[in-house]
């Protein structure tokens, strides 16, 4: 069958197959207004737990000063062509230093996007003599790194440590073949469930197994430790990860992302990178803005605290309430409940529509069948009034699932009497 004429008579994939229903509303809904807790949605206002803006930096008047002087300044075609070849200048250095000063490593290299980056730092890590030893929940990006490798990847369980040491050992045997290494690829906080990555076990690993760890702290960057440097702070072994990946689309509300480590390891990737190598260096109004949001990172201390207040509030909330909420252990706050598509789709119909609340559904197929998990995303631009408001429409939503009355069939978004079915709900 030729190429268009398959894609043409496809269902759309696991999801795109729910793109009629879900477009617009479920999948790429419209968010509008200023960033922050209260945004529009579909006409009117509604309280959002659905971004990662961590700090609430986004919208803060300082950064946004420093976003707008970089676009006044530069303009965003500056500088024009990869860094390599002729877009290099002292803000990307700087920024890079700075970078690699906050996280304590020797140096810094700057990418254009986190996704991108990320598959970048395996392809550019790893030989066809060498193996890959991932976790079974790592993010998309880091699966898709590993399918442009061409040698032997090995997965261990979630988070288990027994099962981790079983496929060292395996890949260790295989490598004494190959005359290659192992690649151990973790996360500091995992972005759907909020748990952590052991990296206080892992590392300790390394007096068994010889071993080069790559940590993508995504969400852990600018959140956890002390002085919010990350996941490896938190548990003290920052100078045992060799590879650290940071991205700027979570605590630090931009775009672009960083990998640090010792200065050798991130000159080769300045000059092995294809993605870099290759690509427009990373705009001045961006690298500017990166800056002053670092400065906010690293001086704004309360920033972080209010994020914590604003989570234990709401996670303690949500306990004290009987909900399951698993096993996180960062500001990521997933809710869990059990229901099929129709009443996970009933059930936000109601927090969006009824309570004004917005906040992020998974289902099938990207979880197993029955499941529910509605994620939360606490920043510290909200307060505690919008916790309590949260948790009193949660329970007002748990017992209408519970009593069935979410179970109905409704019509697609696109349907211009979806609203009429649900003020009759």
């Amino acid at each position: 069958m030729e190429i268009l004429e398959r894609i043409k008579s496809h269902s759309g994939g696991p999801i795109g197959q729910y793109m009629r229903f879900a477009h617009g509303y479920f999948a790429f809904p419209k968010l509008e207004g200023d960033i922050g807790p209260r945004m529009n949605f579909r006409g009117r206002e509604v309280l959002n737990w659905s971004l990662n803006n961590y700090l609430g930096l986004a919208n803060l008047p300082e950064v946004r000063k420093a976003d707008a002087e970089g676009a006044e300044r530069f303009g965003m075609a500056a500088p024009m062509g990869a860094r390599m070849m002729s877009g290099q200048t002292v803000w990307h250095e700087e920024l890079e230093r700075k970078l690699a000063a906050f996280v304590g490593k020797e140096d810094a290299f700057l990418l254009n996007f986190g996704y991108q980056g990320m598959i970048s730092i395996i392809d550019c890590l790893v030989s066809r003599h060498d193996v890959i030893v991932y976790d079974s929940e790592a993010h998309a990006c880091i699966i898709d790194g590993m399918r442009m490798h061409t040698g032997k990847r090995f997965v261990f369980p979630h988070n288990d440590m027994a099962g981790l040491r079983k496929q060292l050992t395996r890949a260790t045997a295989l490598v004494e073949e190959t005359k290659g290494g192992i690649l151990v690829i973790t996360e500091g906080v995992f972005g759907m469930k909020g748990d952590l990555g052991k990296l206080d076990e892992i590392t300790a690993m390394k007096e068994d197994f010889n071993f080069c760890l790559l940590v993508d702290d995504a969400h852990g960057f600018g959140t956890m430790g002390p002085n919010g440097r990350g996941t490896g702070e938190h548990f003290g072994c920052m100078d045992k990860i060799d590879v650290l990946f940071n991205t700027f689309a979570k605590t630090m509300a931009g775009i672009g992302a960083f990998v640090s480590g010792e200065k050798y390891l991130i000159d080769y990737f300045r000059y092995n990178m294809r993605s870099q190598q290759y690509a427009k260096s990373l705009p001045m109004p961006m690298v500017i803005g990166a800056l002053k949001r670092l400065e906010m990172v690293e001086t704004r201390p309360d920033l972080r605290e209010k994020l914590w207040e604003i989570t234990r509030a709401l996670q303690q909330g949500f306990k004290d309430r009987g909900f399951d909420i698993g096993g996180t252990l960062s500001p990521v706050t997933p809710v869990y409940m059990k229901g099929g598509v129709n009443e996970a789709t009933n059930l936000v119909y109601d927090l969006r529509e009824r309570f004004n609340l917005f906040c992020s559904v998974v289902v099938y197929p990207v979880i197993p069948k029955g499941e529910i998990i509605l994620r939360i995303i606490p920043t510290a631009a909200h307060t505690l009034e919008d916790v309590k408001y949260t948790l009193d429409c949660f329970e007002a939503c748990r017992e209408k699932l519970a009593n069935g009355e979410y179970q109905k069939d409704m019509p697609s978004v696109a349907d211009p009497e979806w609203v009429k079915y649900y003020e009759n709900m």
